[in-house]
């Protein structure tokens, strides 16, 4: 996959910041995921469209991880907590989960998220989520990749 280097929102996030959001979150993200997000946070993809299921799909923006979203009025919007600030009661179907079971970490042209899905099985899926069709505790979503590994596969030219 390629990047356009000169997206990537600085400061990189540590270690410790994404021990704070994963905790927040109350989940694990992939190492694959964390590596990338530590070197690449919040960039724009190069090879932005990839195909699933007879349909193309377009990523707009990977999303970030920021230690102060409301210092950076441009980035902010992409960060990955204020995101689910905006959508959450839509990304879990469960109205009691302390944490979140879906995570945004892409933001598609159309309006819909990539998201990291943490529901079924102790590594994450990863699921397009669909904005229109999903409804307080009721997402929608289709699997796309058994991993995020096998996602960041699916954007190589």
């Amino acid at each position: 996959m390629r990047l356009d280097v000169n997206t990537i929102v600085l400061p990189l996030p540590t270690d410790e910041l994404i021990d704070v959001v994963e905790r927040s979150l109350r989940v694990s993200f992939p190492g694959t995921y964390r590596s990338f997000i530590k070197d690449n946070n919040g960039a724009v993809p190069i090879t932005n469209m990839f195909s699933f299921n007879q349909h193309e799909y377009i990523i707009e923006k990977f999303l970030c991880i920021l230690n102060d979203s409301e210092s950076d009025p441009i980035n902010g919007w992409y960060d990955v907590e204020v995101i689910i600030t905006q959508i959450g009661d839509r990304l879990t179907d469960n109205e009691d989960l302390v944490g979140m079971n879906v995570v945004p970490i892409a933001a598609l042209f159309s309006g819909d998220f990539i998201c990291l899905d943490f529901r079924e099985i102790e590594e994450p899926t990863v699921v397009i989520w669909f904005h229109e069709e999903s409804e307080e505790f009721s997402p929608v979503t289709q699997n796309v990749a058994t991993n995020i590994s096998e996602f960041f596969e699916m954007l190589k030219e």
